[in-house]
């Protein structure tokens, strides 16, 4: 069976969970369970056929990404008037999860695209929406962000990538590492050092890929995320125009986490799609599949395994919707509750696609079933937009704030 069939029929078999514990829809209201079957649509038709072939293949796939825009998916969050659809995290979530089931790795590209998008529409002066948003909104161009450098990751505030005032430009030198979509994207939002140490000397630019000086590190070969390039970005001398000050000096930081909040929520649901495409995948798999005379699935081990794997799916879902809501609503435990539900869910759903791996028994080894292919995916989504160790660190300190 070609990696194109087998994506088809994997999710030709989505709806028969309808009703079922584990139904996606449990909860939503009616516009998101429509936004929910678009995205799940699309997922079906434009990544699931090729996710296997991107994946060995390494291509990053732009055009797909701007059919996806045709639907909006290019500005979840931004405001209508500036081209986007003006959706709440929530229905965000609902979308990434259904999109993440037919391509996680895809999905995850797009919730860094939104990040950024989002970032400028809410930081950004009317000039800069305009001039940016609207393009961001249709994919005619693509974003990454840029933090985590080759000395700095889960430290970001000791970031040492530089922008020095010069008239009515910045120079940048400095170096960025892990940065998504690197080399074949359009523009970048990029955190630099303008002034002393510490999180309170970081500002934010937005830098046109094209600008002279920037370079790319070789494209890094990766366990997963393989169609999506990821790259070391190199800043020698690079003049950026002072209007391309996102926010104001020294608010960077402050931005960046602000990006990240959401991103989190976004990143744990992607997790959640491709573990709610490997369970869908295994109940049919130890259906179909026999052994001592029976299903798989009369075994009271694997029934038992199954529900493990269930409830840790709807676990997951109800925080990380818990979160997406928080978030939406301003609460002032929302960062805690972000940090939480990127923790459980990555780290949670992470073991249900291994459980689903292994139920496959050899044949979810081989790249032609896509259960490895999220597994490999889902793997990452443990380490970026913060480890689960940091999450844990921001857990703890709001736990221990109020005491």
């Amino acid at each position: 069976v070609s990696t194109q069939s087998t994506g088809i029929l994997r999710l030709a078999k989505t709806r028969a969970i309808s009703s079922s514990c584990i139904d996606p829809n449990i909860g939503l209201t009616p516009d998101q369970i429509e936004y929910r079957e678009a995205a799940l649509n699309f997922a079906k038709t434009e990544l699931a056929p090729y996710m296997q072939e991107w994946d060995q293949t390494e291509e990053f796939p732009v055009e797909t990404m701007k059919k996806s825009a045709e639907l909006g998916f290019g500005g979840l969050f931004v405001s209508p008037e500036v081209g986007g659809l003006g959706l709440e995290r929530l229905d965000g979530s609902v979308i990434f999860e259904a999109l993440s089931q037919g391509c996680l790795t895809t999905a995850a590209f797009i919730t860094i695209h939104n990040m950024v998008n989002k970032m400028i529409d809410t930081f950004g002066t009317d000039d800069q929406r305009e001039k940016f948003c609207s393009d961001l909104c249709t994919m005619d161009k693509i974003a990454s962000y840029c933090l985590t450098e080759p000395g700095s990751g889960s430290d970001a505030a000791a970031l040492v990538t530089n922008a020095k005032k010069d008239g009515s430009k910045y120079i940048v030198n400095g170096s960025k590492a892990f940065i998504s979509g690197a080399g074949s994207t359009d523009l970048m939002v990029v955190m630099t050092r303008t002034g002393g140490k510490g999180p309170k000397g970081v500002s934010a630019l937005i830098i046109d890929t094209t600008t002279p000086g920037i370079s790319y590190g070789q494209k890094e070969k990766k366990i997963g995320w393989n169609n999506q390039p990821t790259r070391v970005v190199n800043f020698d001398d690079v003049e950026v125009p002072c209007e391309n000050l996102l926010g104001s000096e020294g608010q960077g930081f402050n931005l960046a986490m602000h990006g990240l909040n959401g991103g989190r929520i976004n990143i744990a649901s992607c997790s959640l799609g491709g573990a709610q495409q490997s369970v869908e995948d295994v109940l049919h798999y130890t259906q179909d599949r026999k052994a001592f005379n029976a299903p798989l699935n009369a075994n009271q081990h694997v029934q038992f395994k199954l529900a493990e794997m269930a409830t840790s799916l709807t676990s997951s879902r109800l925080l990380i919707r818990q979160a997406a809501r928080a978030l939406d609503t301003n609460e002032p435990n929302a960062v805690s509750l972000c940090a939480m539900c990127k923790l459980y869910a990555t780290e949670s759903l992470f073991k249900v696609i291994d459980d689903a791996l292994q139920l496959h028994g050899g044949y979810g080894y081989l790249k032609s079933y896509p259960v490895n292919q999220f597994w490999r995916d889902a793997r990452v989504n443990r380490i970026l937009e913060g480890t689960s160790e940091v999450m844990h660190m921001l857990v703890a300190r709001d736990l221990l704030k109020h005491l």
